[in-house]
């Protein structure tokens, strides 16, 4: 059967790769010129299985009222007459509650070490090159009273299966040395040795490589119109090129991966996706000391930043902006990712060349993706990975593939439509 792949990301290119090595006969439709340029350009670089907690935790509220009117914030919320926004900050509330944000937790964390098992298997099957780095990732923690919750947080993510080891102090030079100049004002740290940091850029554009070699047919320039339907089943996708010529796509089935603008595509078909676009910047910075850029990637649980070393830069990424579908790079963001870098890694990198980005993460309100069967006989979905689509981008396309061969996989997770 052929199926048809709406987005090339690092989730539209990973599930094409996925169903192509489960038989199906697969294209990739999306309106960039190759692969990967928008969400996945240039996130935090963060395979993050340590951090299956949602924003939308029991603290969180409270934490967003401390912040209120902050232009440095790391969460910002821009109200709009928007009936969209409403409804899915109402949900982002409603998933704070403690039992939800404990299904939820445990939802990522199992789809997480799944991804990140799919993902060793097949940097190794097919050679991929992408800065990767396997040294963990170390979260810091500068207040003695963010530090004192570190310990139940390690008895969590051991529960869930993900190793971590606790860091009192400066201790946490022992793993990373490039923090000497800050060691002072460390209260503590976690280090989650399992995970992972590269570029997600080139990840997906290796892995799209891999997916032409392997038959799969990408359809590059050509924007989505509308999925046209007869009842409950897509008839085709409705599309133009870049020249400005409309044409009709066809296949047995197909897979919605496209993040953000996904949801207006499905709302015709009367599904009320709860995806909302969260705005995320990057500063992508040439190092300019080795001693002092750290290897292992680094995550500020306080400001709500990373950082990952990809080759000779650093990416550090963070924040999270709800301002519809603007994409725009505010530059007082952008300095305070810049005013991070130089209070946190002084010397390290030379912020005078930093390149800022922005873009629209795609999530819902408890960050737990939908991954599943629509309502329509031949239309499936996977998306909505917010924060989080790198780390669970090779696990999600590989229960989908299991999903549409029929397949129930191996997972506690609530998958859509089940």
């Amino acid at each position: 059967m052929h199926v048809m792949v709406l987005g090339a990301g690092v989730t539209g290119v990973s599930t094409a790769w996925y169903l192509r090595q489960a038989g199906f006969d697969v294209s990739v439709v999306d309106r960039q010129p190759a692969a990967g340029l928008e969400t996945s350009y240039a996130n935090g670089g963060q395979i993050s299985v340590s951090h299956p907690e949602p924003w939308a935790n029991p603290a969180a509220p409270f934490i967003a009222l401390r912040w209120l009117g902050r232009n440095d914030a790391p969460l910002r919320l821009r109200l709009r007459r928007d009936p969209a926004q409403w409804a899915w900050t109402l949900g982002f509330l409603r998933e704070c509650l403690p039992w939800r944000c404990r299904r939820n937790t445990a939802a990522i964390a199992a789809l997480a070490l799944r991804s990140i098992d799919e993902l060793r298997r097949l940097r190794e099957e097919l050679g991929l090159s992408y800065l990767q780095q396997q040294r963990g990732i170390l979260h810091l923690f500068f207040s003695a009273a963010e530090f004192a919750a570190a310990p139940r947080r390690v008895d969590e993510l051991t529960r869930l299966g993900i190793a971590a080891r606790l860091y009192p102090g400066a201790e946490a030079l022992a793993v990373e040395p490039a923090l000497a100049g800050i060691a002072g004002r460390l209260a503590g740290a976690i280090h989650a040795p399992g995970d992972e940091s590269g570029d997600a850029l080139r990840f997906t554009q290796a892995l799209a490589q891999k997916c032409q070699q392997a038959g799969v047919r990408f359809y590059h320039n050509t924007h989505i119109r509308r999925l046209a339907h007869t009842g409950g089943l897509i008839d085709g996708i409705e599309v133009e090129d870049e020249r400005g010529h409309s044409g009709t796509l066809d296949a047995g089935a197909y897979v919605l991966c496209l993040g953000s603008h996904g949801r207006a595509l499905a709302a015709p078909l009367g599904e009320r996706l709860p995806i909302h676009p969260v705005k995320g910047y990057s500063i992508t910075v040439p190092v300019r000391d080795p001693q002092h850029a750290p290897q292992v990637s680094l995550t500020d649980e306080s400001a709500r930043i990373v950082c990952s070393r990809l080759g000779d830069h650093l990416r550090i990424a963070g924040t999270a902006e709800l301002n519809g579908y603007d994409c725009s790079v505010d530059p007082d963001r952008i300095a305070a990712i810049v005013g991070w870098l130089e209070r946190t890694l002084p010397g390290a990198a030379d912020a005078a060349l930093a390149q800022g980005w922005a873009g629209l993460r795609p999530a819902t309100p408890g960050n737990v993706p939908i991954i599943g069967k629509s309502r329509c006989v031949n239309l499936w979905y996977n998306t909505g990975h917010g924060t989080l689509g790198w780390t669970l981008a090779c696990g999600s396309a590989a229960v989908l593939a299991e999903l549409m061969s029929g397949r129930r996989p191996a997972l506690a997770f609530p998958f859509h439509g089940r």
